[in-house]
């Protein structure tokens, strides 16, 4: 009998071309509903809670899929982490009601952009923080956070030009605290549109450099144009954290 699961997945996304799947391309996506089909034996559809890009991380993305196959929650989850590389691991499928969808269900997602300003490169987590010539000021980010923060229509914030949607979101928190040689932003909102927080963090970033003064971010908020925010922060500092339900 067909039942609903959740899925909890956690990846390093360094060398895939994103969540989504495309032809003839290594994405996340891809990786688990193949190894979801060998389970069940014929194809399935696997809904993420959201569209994470090329090089992006998660610790907790959240999935959906519909599995008519006679194993327990834990049976899924150990089969697929036998087929699955390194890279992706399903860390929880549990049973979900009939009617639960990854991505319409979800109230609020948490991010983590890291950045590393020490004088000696990181070895060892290379692969998840973006490394910065110059150390920032964090209070004027900070300044320029507090702007940035409520219900505002992000379309300069959009990677998107030919977004047809609305572009307005709610961005409830945006933290910026500095740990030994690392930068942490984190964001918490109801929904992010695509290069979103990478644009906010590069725009950050320019206030920190003294490019901009804080009070600029207004500015860019109300033009509504792209070409007046910062550029798109690289991937390997982005981590999803957390999907609420």
């Amino acid at each position: 009998m067909e039942k609903n699961y959740k899925l909890t997945l956690a990846y390093d996304g360094t060398r895939f071309f994103g969540w989504e799947h495309q032809p003839d391309k290594e994405t996340i996506q891809g990786k688990l509903e193949t190894v979801l089909e060998r389970l069940q034996g014929h194809p399935v559809d696997l809904i993420g809670a959201g569209r994470t890009d090329a090089g992006v991380h998660a610790r907790a993305m959240v999935a959906s899929v519909r599995l008519d196959v006679r194993r327990s929650p834990e049976e899924i989850r150990d089969y697929m982490n036998r087929y699955l590389p390194d890279s992706i691991a399903v860390r929880e499928v549990k049973e979900a009601s009939d009617r639960f969808h990854a991505r319409y269900n979800a109230l609020g997602k948490t991010y983590r952009y890291t950045c590393f300003t020490g004088p000696v490169k990181p070895v060892f987590d290379r692969k998840y923080v973006t490394l910065l010539d110059f150390s920032p000021d964090i209070e004027k980010m900070r300044q320029a956070a507090e702007i940035l923060r409520g219900e505002h229509d992000f379309r300069a914030f959009c990677g998107n030009p030919r977004m047809k949607k609305s572009t307005v979101r709610l961005v409830d928190t945006i933290q910026i605290e500095e740990r030994k040689d690392r930068i942490l932003f984190t964001f918490h909102g109801t929904g992010f549109l695509q290069n979103m927080v990478r644009i906010l963090v590069g725009t950050l970033l320019e206030v920190g450099r003294g490019r901009w003064e804080p009070a600029y971010v207004r500015e860019i908020l109300d033009s509504k144009d792209r070409k007046l925010a910062g550029p798109t922060a690289p991937p390997e500092g982005l981590c999803l954290m957390k999907v609420d339900y």
